[in-house]
């Protein structure tokens, strides 16, 4: 885990009100595995940072992904290359590959494509043939930016692609990684109960000690997202004690 002073070096839209961010954070771009995430912060900014899944990781750079969906998002997004943000990270549990997968199917909705970039990047370099489903309300809502073997899009009015939703678009594979709203997930846990999801969840400190990211379990107890997940098994969680939708969270 490393704390760094980064300077935003680029930004970019990818969908109606989604883009992507990069700062020059080079040990953070050396560890990061796709679906860990880091906490942002900024002066002046909000009292807690913000966590964020890292969407892309190339040399010295890391990258995320957002919608201005509140104040902080807002401050964010307003923000000029060379302005500096803290950012703390690599952070939490990623996505696990091993195993002897032959295939793996990415699930994404909305904001939660955010730590698929690196997911396929890494699936594609481990030699697995990799399907990307991508899902939103309409065309103009889908990431421009998706990468696999087959990508396929679906939206909930019929604009583009599949009419339906990303979890129905979806084909079996080996392995199924997802990301997105946690009701999204419930039904991905439902379908693939062995998945590895990225949940939802309010953070604060992003490092285990507020407490503030408890994830209900289905065998009783919490869980913290930043420490045992973000990612967990799918079955392992009870669904019904998440909110349904957050502003902004981890997966989003």
């Amino acid at each position: 885990m490393f704390l760094l002073d980064a300077p935003i070096t680029g930004r970019r839209q990818v969908a109606r009100g989604m883009f992507v961010l990069a700062m020059h954070a080079p040990e953070i771009a050396g560890a990061v595995r796709a679906g860990q995430f880091v906490n942002l912060g900024w002066s002046p900014g909000p009292l807690l940072r913000r966590p964020f899944s890292v969407y892309g990781s190339e040399g010295e750079h890391i990258e995320v992904v957002l919608k201005a969906v509140g104040a902080g998002t807002s401050e964010l997004l307003a923000m000029e290359v060379g302005d500096r943000i803290s950012c703390l990270g690599p952070l939490g549990r990623g996505f696990d590959l091993t195993g002897g997968p032959k295939t793996v199917a990415l699930v994404s909705g909305g904001l939660g494509v955010a730590p698929m970039p690196l997911a396929a990047r890494d699936a594609m370099a481990a030699g697995l043939h990799v399907t990307w489903v991508h899902g939103a309300r309409a065309a103009a809502e889908l990431c421009a930016e998706a990468h696999g073997d087959v990508v396929v899009w679906a939206t909930d009015d019929g604009s583009q692609g599949v009419q339906g939703t990303a979890v129905t678009a979806a084909p079996d594979a080996d392995l199924v990684l997802a990301c997105g709203p946690n009701r999204m997930l419930a039904a991905v846990a439902e379908r693939w109960p062995q998945a590895q999801v990225a949940v939802e969840t309010y953070m604060g400190c992003g490092t285990g000690v507020c407490l503030g990211c408890a994830v209900p379990l289905r065998r009783g107890g919490y869980d913290r997202a930043c420490k045992e997940g973000p990612v967990y098994r799918a079955a392992e969680i009870d669904w019904s004690s998440l909110p349904s939708h957050l502003p902004y969270a981890v997966g989003a």
